[in-house]
């Protein structure tokens, strides 16, 4: 668990690896007033250490058992500014938005899901990675200003697949 390496989880999914985390944490460039939406929730971990940094963070996981995990986790670590839900995170979550910061934790496939665009806040920063062609990730930050979106390349970078829908139960 000291290795700066993804390690796996349930449900066949994967925990970023401790550089990751803490490369898209610090180029969210949170402040504590923020209203942060998480896309994959998966164990909790990134989901934990957002909480301790910005007011509200809402995080949508779409294996339940991973919720069931995370959700106990929040409960021991007595983090009382995480709300989770079990859905399809391409689709954000629109009753709750505009979010000031959004960070995607698997990657989207070509672009951006345009759901997530629009419950950015203008200001707000994403961080999300892509997957411009098989076998290429690339890390990318995405500011929402007036007159649209400004994009930034951060580095490769490999995530398991952001994938539409809310998975069966594993």
């Amino acid at each position: 668990a000291y290795a700066d390496q993804p390690l796996p989880i349930d449900c066949g999914q994967t925990i970023s690896q401790p550089f990751i985390v803490g490369l898209m944490t610090d180029r969210l460039q949170l402040e504590e007033r923020h209203k942060v939406l998480e896309i994959g929730t998966g164990s909790g971990y990134q989901t934990a250490i957002l909480a301790q940094l910005c007011r509200r963070v809402f995080t949508i996981e779409r294996y339940r058992t991973l919720a069931r995990q995370a959700e106990e986790r929040f409960r021991a670590l007595k983090l009382g500014n995480i709300t989770q839900l079990v859905a399809d995170g391409m689709k954000g979550w629109p009753q709750l938005a505009p979010f000031d910061r959004i960070i995607v934790t698997a990657a989207a496939a070509r672009e951006v899901p345009p759901a997530l665009l629009e419950q950015l806040a203008i200001g707000g920063i994403m961080i999300i990675p892509l997957e411009e062609r098989p076998g290429k990730q690339d890390l990318f930050r995405i500011t929402r200003t007036a007159k649209g979106y400004d994009q930034e390349h951060l580095l490769p970078v490999r995530f398991v697949p952001l994938v539409e829908g809310v998975a069966r139960e594993v």
